[in-house]
């Protein structure tokens, strides 16, 4: 009999979770702790490394790591780490950096860098009385937590401005201090959400002191302190453009970019495409991919409808292509120096800045996007992608060296499909099994 509840799994050792996890969840015990062991580093000092990195850890789960070389941006040379389990994507993403390489290369720009976070607190008393020392509130909000904000001011960063909103029209009692943070080149998260939430015991303590709401201490409530992941004020514009080489491709491109701004299910189909190029900068980095996702989707609906994160234009014999992207991120702090390889990235791509850590992952979705997009226009997105995976499918049918050399000379013309190369290695099984054995 099963038994598949537990108390204190976190105190066992990653030994004895797998045990337990193998005789109650795995039918093939050996087989799945054998699978789940052979991944764990043989350093044992980085192991420990990885294991500290989250909870309950029982293994590592391996992620391609690759490189998309050639990229220009602003007239320097990358060669971008990318963390991806798909191939086509690094392809595609070296194809459009070799492609525009050879015309100028990507420019990018930072439009703007503030991250907000708010305290949303519940105010049953008079809102006039809020607003008339709201002045007082805000120094003191900055004055309680000058040891906290400091150093962040040191290297020119810190709470850019404060602001409090009344929502009450939408939900009785409900207001919001949305603050304006500048984190200079650290993401920000732990910082962000210490000051909030050091604003949300500030709060209480002045509405419980102040001579305007004498007896008024039980009308607030203060719900939570937490920094958004919406930054639409945290942008970067990368863009690409040239002359008109080929006017047929051109308006094709166009008119492919004007459907995704149009049909919200083409354009999420569209910037999944652009995040694929994004999140596979992000995880080299050891950014937050869940955080970049949740806003740059957030940023393609702000004007109430999903639509493209990109942009095409043709004027004057000029196309230019560009998309604008809410990217917090950092290069110092969290994960970025912990993670072994996530600090070779950062060295791969010079040590940049959280700015031009930023113009580099926006160019590689713009890269990707463009990529997308020729294929879908011209060739069509199942060519390149199945040439790409053909390798998977070969591997999958256990192809042995030989099969897979034939097999790739044979697709080299040809489309593929699961059944296409299952037929064809059915094939030339068939002709070396029916071939003569030599008697010696």
């Amino acid at each position: 009999m099963r038994n598949r509840k537990i108390n204190g799994f976190s105190k066992l050792s990653k030994e004895q979770k797998l045990e337990w996890l193998a005789d109650n969840f795995f039918e093939e015990n050996s087989d799945a702790i054998n699978d789940l062991t052979r991944f764990w580093h043989k350093d044992k000092e980085l192991q420990s490394v990885l294991d500290g990195f989250s909870e309950n850890t029982l293994s590592n789960f391996i992620m391609p790591y690759g490189v998309a070389p050639n990229f220009v941006i602003n007239g320097k040379t990358y060669a971008v780490p990318m963390v991806i389990e798909e191939s086509s994507v690094v392809a595609a993403a070296s194809s459009a950096a070799k492609f525009w390489q050879r015309r100028g290369g990507f420019k990018a720009e930072i439009l703007s860098t503030k991250k907000l976070g708010q305290v949303h607190f519940s105010w049953k008393g008079n809102a006039a009385k809020l607003y008339s020392v709201f002045d007082e509130l805000k120094y003191e909000l900055k004055t309680q937590t000058a040891h906290l904000t400091l150093n962040m001011e040191k290297r020119g960063g810190g709470v850019s401005d404060i602001q409090l909103l009344d929502f009450t029209n939408q939900e009785p009692d409900y207001y919001q201090l949305l603050v304006g943070f500048e984190t200079c080149d650290s993401m920000g998260a732990n910082f962000i959400n210490t000051v909030l939430e050091a604003y949300g015991q500030t709060l209480r303590h002045f509405v419980a002191n102040h001579s305007t709401f004498v007896g008024s201490e039980k009308e607030l409530e203060v719900i939570m302190a937490i920094l958004s992941n919406y930054t639409p004020e945290c942008l970067v514009r990368a863009s690409a453009e040239g002359p008109v080489e080929d006017e047929e491709f051109v308006n094709k491109f166009y008119k492919a970019v004007r459907i995704a701004q149009i049909d919200p299910y083409r354009a999420t189909t569209h910037n999944k495409g652009i995040m694929n190029g994004v999140d596979a900068v992000v995880l080299a980095t050891a950014n937050d991919f869940r955080a970049i996702e949740s806003s740059c989707h957030a940023y393609a609906a702000r004007d109430g409808q999903y639509r493209s994160l990109s942009n095409c234009t043709i004027e004057d014999g000029i196309f230019k292509f560009w998309l604008d992207l809410p990217l917090a991120l950092g290069t110092v702090g969290g994960l970025t120096k912990l993670h072994p390889l996530a600090k070779r990235s950062l060295e791969l791509l010079g040590n940049p800045s959280a700015e031009e850590l930023m113009m580099i992952v926006a160019s590689t979705g713009l890269a990707q996007n463009f990529a997308a997009i020729r294929s879908l226009i011209t060739t069509g997105i199942q060519q390149g992608h199945m040439k790409m995976h053909l390798k998977n499918i070969l591997i999958h049918m256990q192809a042995n060296e030989s099969e897979m050399k034939k097999a790739i000379q044979y697709f080299d013309d040809k489309v593929v499909s699961f059944s296409a190369v299952r037929d064809f290695l059915g094939m030339i099984r068939k002709k070396k099994a029916s071939r003569p054995t030599k008697v010696v």
